[in-house]
């Protein structure tokens, strides 16, 4: 039993690296490639975990290979644009100047149902509000509205309005995250002196973010560390 647990917890380690190894994308949006070899390594590493006859070894070689061969498609992909065709396909556009693309439609083997799921995804309920829509290699899919219904913005109302960061969390759970606030241009003097003038201490905060102004959100925990209630 002990055996086992520790196999699974070596396999586990070991697909945690080669996820990440692999590239963030891989935790979302998955090119068909890669959602193949994601596949294989959950299959290959449940082998070892279930029959502890087969050696640990003949779990982690393939994993490797698999992730090693990843890599270096990854690699040509990006020297290679026709490589990468082959690999990942194109983007399809399916509606374009506001009509539907019934030949697309077939190719991708899209019904109408599917269209209008991908669409209710994007919060278009109603197709004639399109402009250009194109399925991506991932399967997801991109719109792109009509001028009539696309969200009013600043400068349809020619109002000037500075560009700006949004606010960045600098403190969680009472911790300072130095990163956040040194990408601010703020310093811990700065923050203290902002605890200060809300009456808290840093250990009382749940959660700070700031814009670098005095734009500040700091809601107090309402359990301290130790749990007692706080006030």
């Amino acid at each position: 039993m002990l055996i086992v647990f520790l196999r699974a917890i070596i396999l586990y380690a070991v697909i945690i690296f080669c996820i990440r190894l692999m590239g963030k994308k891989q935790l979302g949006e998955l090119q068909p490639s890669e959602f193949v070899v994601t596949i294989m390594l959950s299959n290959i590493a449940t082998l070892p975990i279930e029959d502890s006859d087969i050696p640990l070894s003949m779990g982690l070689i393939p994993i490797l290979t698999f992730v090693c061969i990843d890599v270096f498609f990854s690699y040509l992909s990006l020297r290679s644009q026709s490589f990468r065709r082959l690999i990942c396909g194109s983007p399809k556009v399916i509606i374009s100047g506001g009509q539907l693309d019934q030949r697309t439609m077939k190719e991708l083997r899209y019904t109408v149902d599917d269209l209008m799921a991908a669409l209710r995804t994007q919060q278009v309920f109603d197709i004639s509000e399109v402009q250009l829509a194109v399925v991506e290699t991932t399967g997801q899919i991109s719109v792109f509205m009509k001028k009539g219904s696309q969200p009013l913005t600043p400068e349809d109302i020619s109002l000037e309005k500075p560009n700006a960061d949004p606010p960045m969390l600098i403190v969680n759970d009472g911790e300072i995250l130095s990163g956040a606030l040194e990408g601010l241009g703020r310093d811990s003097a700065w923050l203290e002196s902002v605890l200060k003038s809300e009456g808290v201490t840093l250990g009382e905060v749940l959660l700070m973010t700031s814009d670098g102004s005095s734009s500040t959100v700091i809601p107090k925990k309402r359990y301290r560390r130790g749990g007692e209630d706080s006030p």
